[in-house]
């Protein structure tokens, strides 16, 4: 199973990005995935995830500007997100849960909100 996270980049506060995880090797369809970060210096933090049922739970910073959602027929997970931060810059992983303790992640994609 390989996750394949891009879209980060550099952003202006108040930007957009549209984070991807393409996902081979397993169908992602009843799995549940989610999106951590981890900014500099800082522990890995959860930031939203998604259910094979499609409910979706989020970080309280980040509720109201980031979407998670995936396309299960691409196999792919999304974080759609908006009125960027500082405090957002971070490397963003994608998490897949397979059964409980096995999990596959992502390498990270960076992302940069500086003026």
């Amino acid at each position: 199973v390989q996750l394949q996270a891009s879209g980060g980049g550099l952003v202006h506060p108040g930007g957009s990005l549209r984070l991807s995880c393409d996902v081979s090797g397993r169908r992602i369809g009843t799995k549940h995935m989610a999106w951590y970060r981890q900014a500099p210096g800082k522990e890995r933090e959860w930031v939203a995830r998604i259910l094979p049922n499609g409910a979706t739970d989020y970080l309280d910073s980040v509720k109201g500007r980031f979407t998670i959602s995936r396309d299960n027929a691409k196999n792919t997970l999304y974080l759609r997100m908006d009125n960027l931060k500082p405090d957002d810059t971070a490397v963003y992983y994608c998490k897949l849960t397979i059964a409980h303790n096995l999990d596959y992640w992502g390498k990270g994609t960076q992302v940069t909100v500086s003026s």
